[in-house]
């Protein structure tokens, strides 16, 4: 798999709302994001422009009004910010990064019981080496 462009913090809040609306125009990002973030319409312009130029969204025209969607989904974004991460910061080790994860905060019953399923499923995934046989 080539390496797509990872957005920065401010492109992940865009991408947010492109991910819960599935498309908007620029003025709909600033309406969702302006409450919390102090950001221009014009910023958001040039956010969008910019990340629509490395590649993770891309627009269509309607009228005189660019409407921008999302190129990849929301876990393929994070599936490849992930592996970024465990490669840069981690050397592949997932158990190092999963240590560093959880001593940032005690995780719920909830998310303990669900971490718990994950690695029952991937213990009995079978690898793509056995799935040749």
């Amino acid at each position: 798999m080539t390496e797509r462009a990872i957005p920065t913090e401010r492109e992940l809040d865009i991408l947010k709302v492109l991910w819960s609306r599935q498309e908007a125009t620029v003025r709909e990002v600033y309406e969702e994001l302006r409450q919390r973030l102090p950001l221009a319409q014009n910023t958001i312009q040039a956010f969008l422009r910019t990340m629509e130029e490395k590649g993770l969204v891309r627009h269509r025209l309607e009228g005189r009004t660019f409407i921008y969607q999302p190129i990849f989904h929301r876990q393929q974004t994070t599936q490849q910010m992930a592996r970024q991460l465990l490669q840069r910061a981690f050397d592949g080790a997932i158990d190092q990064l999963v240590q560093s994860v959880l001593s940032l905060r005690k995780p719920s019953a909830d998310e303990l019981s669900r971490l718990e399923q994950l690695i029952a499923e991937a213990k009995t995934a079978k690898s793509p080496s056995q799935n040749r046989r």
